[in-house]
């Protein structure tokens, strides 16, 4: 799943990018309105936090804004302020949820799969991905090869479950590393191949078949067995 945090208080905008990449999700950060108008033409985000005291456009306007280009990704609005009319205002503008600081960080992780789940149920009613004997939980992120458990690190489950929901389709490693580490990740040029060799290791650990194929050229795909 990938995030677009609408936030000028660094230190909130740290504490939020932090917890939800430990929770498997990618994660880009807008310091102000403009900036989130400008991420959101550039990318596919799945949810937006949005922030409603920002620096130029407030929260109100952005949404609104976004609402009125076609933009239906749900929007989680953050704020200090929890007057009635706030929330209002903010719903009226196209918000789907509300959440006034300050706020457990658990419950804006249960606001977020709350969202998600209404916003998938109908496009996908199925929440474990499979491919040959490999199935994947996306709600208890718990991987299974025919019985054998498969035991992930937050990354690893977020680079397969990409990989299986593009399930027979090449994927290229800019793609690949912009999805799960996001746009403004300045690590190891590498870090896709390190994780598919770890990926490979964990599901072929018991000689199974390959899942995960190099496609010359391009990058990745997960398919059977060729």
């Amino acid at each position: 799943m990938r995030v677009l945090i609408v936030e000028d208080e660094a230190r909130i905008a740290r504490f939020l990018k932090k917890g939800l990449e430990e929770e498997s999700y990618a994660v880009d950060v807008a310091t102000d309105g403009s900036a989130a108008l400008d991420w959101v033409a550039g990318a596919s985000y799945d949810l937006i936090l949005l922030d409603v005291m920002l620096p130029g456009l407030n929260g109100f306007e952005v949404c609104r804004i976004l609402r009125q280009r076609g933009i239906t990704t749900p929007i989680l609005m953050l704020t200090a302020r929890d007057e009635v009319d706030d929330r209002v205002t903010g719903l009226d503008a196209g918000a789907d949820d509300y959440l006034p600081k300050p706020f457990a960080f658990k419950e804006l992780l249960a606001r977020l799969r709350a969202l998600t789940r209404r916003t998938t149920a109908a496009a996908t009613p199925e929440t474990v991905l499979k491919l040959a004997d490999l199935t994947l939980d996306t709600i208890t992120h718990r991987a299974r090869r025919g019985e054998r458990e498969i035991e992930l690190t937050a990354k690893e489950y977020a680079l397969l479950e990409y990989l299986l929901r593009h399930a027979h389709r090449p994927l290229s490693r800019t793609l690949i590393r912009e999805s799960i580490w996001g746009y403004d990740y300045y690590g190891a040029s590498n870090v896709v191949d390190v994780y598919v060799r770890h990926l490979r290791q964990k599901l072929e650990a018991h000689g199974e078949p390959p899942l995960i194929h190099t496609v010359r050229g391009v990058g990745y795909k997960a398919d059977e067995a060729e």
